[in-house]
């Protein structure tokens, strides 16, 4: 699966991009038929330490999943972000197996 990391408004480094990389890659697992993911990382400016967004949209044939999670950090958010597509990526394949 091809993963697009864009980064707003600043640079993301090579160690959370592989990172990135490394946990959606995990995904293939839940679903083989994932075509690709676009990851959008943000710094919402408030004082809140929570300021970290984290957007990932998934794309498998015929959908695309959504998911956004605010975090203190871009890892944290990723994880969490990655475990609720697990678990449409999941619901998905039962509703396909089921029409079947």
């Amino acid at each position: 699966m091809k993963v697009n990391v864009h980064a707003v408004n600043f640079t993301a480094d090579k160690k959370l991009v592989d990172f990135i990389q490394e946990r959606l890659g995990k995904l293939e697992k839940y679903y083989d038929k994932l075509v690709s993911s676009d990851v959008f990382l943000k710094v919402e400016k408030t004082s809140e330490k929570e300021n970290k967004i984290v957007e990932i949209k998934i794309h498998v044939p015929g959908d695309d999943f959504m998911v956004k999670k605010q975090c203190k950090t871009f890892e944290e958010g990723v994880e969490l972000s990655s475990e609720s597509l697990e678990r449409l990526l999941l619901k998905r394949k039962e509703k396909v197996r089921t029409h079947i």
